[in-house]
């Protein structure tokens, strides 16, 4: 069987090829609104667009479902270890995902600490990722 931590890797690029796809749409969108206007500045702030793109998507889908569509497609699923799965403790766990450095900083300490989960802010939030049918 395949290891768990394999299926969070692929679960992540997934979910960031379906991020840079939703990005790419909405830039197919704005850029001729750009384009007419003359206001290109607004290039400027599109890292805060993708931040706050990253945080919605991860945060909304774990939170209202206990997965995200790579999660889906890879057979795992994000469960609280301490009661109902909430969007405070998916909106946590999911912070560091917001750049490439922050989710490595997470994965470093929580490999160091040892808590029993991959990332530190597992830990935190009180979440766990499992396969599609076990329970926390």
């Amino acid at each position: 069987m395949e290891s768990l931590t394999k299926k969070r890797f692929w679960a992540f690029i997934i979910d960031f090829i379906v991020i840079t796809a939703l990005m790419w749409i909405v830039s197919v969108v704005i850029y001729p609104l750009v384009v007419v206007s003359g206001y290109f500045t607004i290039f400027n702030y599109w890292i805060i667009l993708l931040a706050l793109v990253i945080i919605c998507y991860f945060t909304y889908l774990e939170g209202h479902y206990p997965k995200t569509i790579g999660k889906s497609l890879v057979g795992i699923e994000v469960k609280s270890t301490d009661g109902e799965l909430t969007y405070k403790k998916t909106f946590i766990r999911n912070l560091s995902k917001i750049l490439w450095i922050p989710v490595l900083i997470d994965l470093l300490l929580g490999k160091l600490i040892k808590n029993g989960s991959l990332r530190i802010l597992d830990k935190y939030a009180k979440t766990q990722v499992v396969f599609e049918s076990e329970s926390p």
